[in-house]
């Protein structure tokens, strides 16, 4: 395991991170990319624990989603099963388990504010923090080949990894209202949405 660990996670994590795999009893399945969700936890018929993280994802997003998932098992584990999935409960649980890691030894420098800022009301997903997921975005060891809703300029088209087509439109507060082209229903989309943009001629646009 911890072989594994230091293939994904920053150098300075690895051993607080097999720490807590080994005092919670976690089954850690490393798996491919998922489009929908960066990991999960679940507790499964047998009373033990299994955590998913997305193979795909940069050091840095692997260890904050890892910490998420630990901190779903030990809240669980301490308040109930009751409590709501991303209420005050995990929040403060999360909060707790990832103090140790904001240092310098673990995250860049210009990494270290976005997260502390984060971390003061961590949110359901890192995704939902639209600053901190654009920070992460830039240690990814991929070329991004695909565009942020914010970067598109308004009226552009572009798709989504399902194949659907929507036209981006007005800002309305934080997000970006987005018309989907088959259907014409309105949706509004977060500024760091990764999309595809597309060309698509007047003419084949539909007439709502």
């Amino acid at each position: 395991m911890n072989t594994t660990l230091q293939k994904y996670l920053p150098e300075g994590a690895v051993g607080p991170c097999l720490d807590l795999i080994r005092q919670n009893e976690v089954h850690l399945k490393i798996v491919g990319h998922r489009n929908t969700r960066h990991g999960d936890y679940r507790r499964m018929p047998d009373g033990t624990h299994k955590i998913t993280v997305n193979a795909s994802l940069n050091k840095y997003r692997f260890l904050i989603t890892l910490i998420h998932e630990i901190a779903h098992l030990v809240a669980i584990e301490k308040f109930g099963r009751r409590i709501k999935p991303h209420g005050q409960e995990w929040k403060r649980t999360f909060q707790h388990l990832m103090v140790p890691f904001i240092r310098p030894e673990i995250f860049p420098s210009q990494l270290l504010p976005i997260i502390a800022n984060h971390f003061k009301n961590p949110k359901a997903s890192s995704s939902s923090d639209a600053r901190l997921s654009i920070a992460l975005k830039a240690f990814d060891p991929e070329e991004r080949s695909q565009s942020y809703v914010f970067e598109l300029p308004k009226g552009s088209t572009f798709r989504l990894h399902n194949g659907r087509v929507y036209k981006k439109g007005n800002k309305r507060v934080k997000r970006y209202e987005c018309t989907e082209l088959a259907t014409g229903r309105l949706y509004l989309f977060q500024p760091n949405a990764e999309v595809e943009p597309v060309h698509i001629t007047s003419d084949a646009e539909p007439p709502f």
